[in-house]
């Protein structure tokens, strides 16, 4: 089966580690899933690291965040009128542009054509700042120019029993081992220089301001 192949990528969830109650998490720590989906993506990681011992390939392991980029974003949620500013104090939130997302699985792609070969397949693909969302929506909002939503109090917001459960979850995930290995650099090492730069391409686009 695909005799030339030399290397498989399986995008996995930070979901994995489960809650650290706002601590920080690597690569190094136990996984401990809270969540039938989250379960299911180890036990995926553990088969493609065994398919790939038997079959002498290369295996790397993505966990990945939330994914956000053009169309897909707290500037398309205000824009359109459903962005909620919800608040839970303590709470952080993970996150990677789409476009950084890429450049780090070409960059394990790369690597492994050129023979790289080490005892660490795991990589936490996110960015250098686990934010409060609402912080996220305020800023998203400054640069619409347009006010931010109302703070709605986690418990009062009305959430559908998925968006509930992230919000049972929360950690600082580290990406040292990300940048270390695979020599990348962040485009937009915060939310704010992906939002900008959406907001940006989206002036450019249409020619006019953004927000309308």
């Amino acid at each position: 089966m695909l005799p030339d192949l030399r290397w498989i990528g399986y995008l996995s969830t930070i979901g994995v580690y489960g809650d650290a109650a706002g601590g920080t998490v690597d690569e190094t720590t136990p996984p401990n899933p809270t969540t039938e989906r989250a379960l299911r993506r180890l036990t995926a990681e553990r088969q493609w690291r065994q398919f790939g011992k038997a079959a002498a390939k290369q295996v790397d392991i993505f966990r990945l965040p939330g994914i956000y980029g053009p169309g897909r974003s707290v500037i398309e949620a205000l824009q359109a009128g459903t962005a909620k500013r919800i608040v839970k104090p303590g709470q952080v939130f993970n996150r990677i542009h789409i476009a950084d997302l890429a450049s780090i699985i070409e960059a394990a792609m790369r690597l492994a054509s050129e023979g790289r070969s080490n005892a660490d397949d795991t990589f936490n693909v996110v960015d250098d700042e686990p934010a409060p969302p609402q912080d996220v929506v305020t800023y998203a909002a400054e640069l619409l120019g347009m006010p931010p939503p109302p703070e709605i109090e986690f418990w009062d917001a009305r959430l559908s029993p998925m968006a509930r459960s992230f919000y049972g979850e929360c950690k600082r995930v580290a990406n040292g081992r990300m940048k270390r290995q695979l020599g990348v650099s962040l485009a937009y090492p915060t939310y704010r220089e992906g939002l900008v730069a959406i907001v940006e391409d989206a002036d450019a686009n249409c020619g006019g301001n953004a927000a309308n």
